[in-house]
């Protein structure tokens, strides 16, 4: 059976908010940050605005070494842990796992590329640490003092949930007590967009920003990328209730797979995405019937959603759980997205509030239980799921804790 893991500290960093009263009222007012991009008008993002590192963890020596995505992993590493009693020393045996993406600001970090050559004077002695994936566990570690098991994990937008998905095996199967796991990333950089206007993947267009994403609407047409991070607690039941600590929620099941089929666009029958979603709830000895909220990938891409709308129906029609988009409000964090979305749902169902996904106007499919309206119910049980280029599939089934 294993043990019980439980989520004792949420740290999040958002367009909608930095702690779960301001993401609340955020959904509640309909406040989102979609805007354009400054070097496109037809291209829409979701930036986190004013953001500012040392706001967050204080004078930060390695802070130049660390990409925006990065900057956003530690925000929200220090945030999590910001009002945590556990003393220094305690955290030297816990684990760190991290999702993260590459850093696509090529244009901005090398400037001055002639004829392959990129060397310049300005380039400070370590500037490839801003390239690599696990620069930003190597500083949270060293500002926190952890120094147990750890991954950097780089499996697209399914890194962060996965992330969190192996901080639980590991403390479920005795070989860690606590561990701190989650991701940040960010793609709003000339590079990064660029990317994904050549991979035909973003919505573009000359509507109102706010009034036209719109994921499993028939119209959809792309995502808008977003950017942000969150990270969590994550501690064995009896480990948190000795020191009095305060309990968000419990992770209890993970499921992962691959495709194998493309590398930018999933398998269309669903076939392994529906295997990740029924290793969780399996893990979590839990029945779709048990199933309150599914926070969907739900990226406004027409083969994700059409392709996530079915594998919802086979998996849950008989049950109906409410399913959200929270990159309706967010937009696409990457990386990040699992755990940013993971922090936002549990939020959601400790507020009893249930998110529309926005702009849905026309569903793409009438056999499950998109959220055309946003209201307050209850919800005890979610999936949240998260699927990435090159096939990555990851499913995690957390529950609101109940004292």
């Amino acid at each position: 059976m294993g043990r019980r893991v439980v989520i004792t500290s949420v740290g999040i960093v958002s367009s909608l908010g930095n702690t779960e009263p301001e993401i609340i009222d955020s959904l509640k007012s309909g406040k989102v940050g979609f805007t354009r991009f400054r070097f496109d008008e037809e291209i829409m993002i979701c930036p986190v605005q004013d953001f500012n590192l040392k706001a967050f963890t204080g004078r930060l020596k390695n802070a130049r070494y660390l990409n925006r995505g990065a900057g956003f992993s530690v925000a929200a590493a220090a945030l999590a842990l910001k009002n945590e009693t556990i003393k220094r020393g305690v955290f030297s045996q816990a684990g760190l796992f991290a999702g993260t993406g590459p850093n696509l600001d090529i244009g901005g970090e090398c400037s001055e590329i002639r004829f392959g050559e990129i060397d310049s004077k300005r380039f400070q002695a370590l500037w490839m640490l801003r390239f690599l994936p696990n620069t930003a566990s190597s500083v949270i570690s060293d500002l926190f003092g952890i120094h147990g098991e750890n991954a950097t994990i780089t499996a697209a937008c399914s890194a962060s949930l996965q992330a969190l998905g192996e901080a639980f095996r590991k403390i479920k199967d005795g070989y860690l007590d606590m561990a701190l796991a989650g991701g940040g990333d960010s793609r709003l950089s000339a590079g990064g967009i660029l990317a994904y206007q050549k991979a035909q993947a973003l919505h573009a267009g000359k509507e109102n920003p706010e009034k036209s994403y719109a994921p499993f609407d028939v119209k959809r047409c792309g995502f808008v990328p977003g950017e942000g991070g969150a990270f969590f607690l994550l501690e064995e039941l009896s480990h948190a209730e000795k020191r009095n600590a305060q309990i968000y929620g419990e992770i209890c099941g993970f499921g992962c797979t691959m495709d194998g089929y493309k590398m930018t666009a999933p398998d269309p029958e669903g076939k392994w995405g529906e295997k990740a979603v029924r290793y969780a709830l399996d893990e979590a000895d839990a029945q779709p019937a048990q199933i309150d909220l599914i926070c969907s990938h739900g990226t406004g891409t027409p083969l994700n959603d059409e392709m996530e709308a079915n594998l919802i129906h086979r998996i849950f029609q008989g049950s109906r759980p409410y399913v959200i988009s929270l990159k309706s409000w967010i937009g696409h964090l990457s990386a990040a997205c699992g755990a940013v979305e993971t922090a936002i749902t549990l939020f959601c169902m400790r507020g009893r509030f249930i998110p529309a996904v926005r702009n849905l106007e026309k569903p793409c499919h009438a056999g499950i239980n998109l959220a055309v309206k946003s209201i307050e119910a209850e919800a005890d049980s979610a999936v949240v799921q998260s699927f990435g280029f090159g096939g990555q599939n990851s499913a995690l089934v957390i529950r609101k804790w109940k004292n």
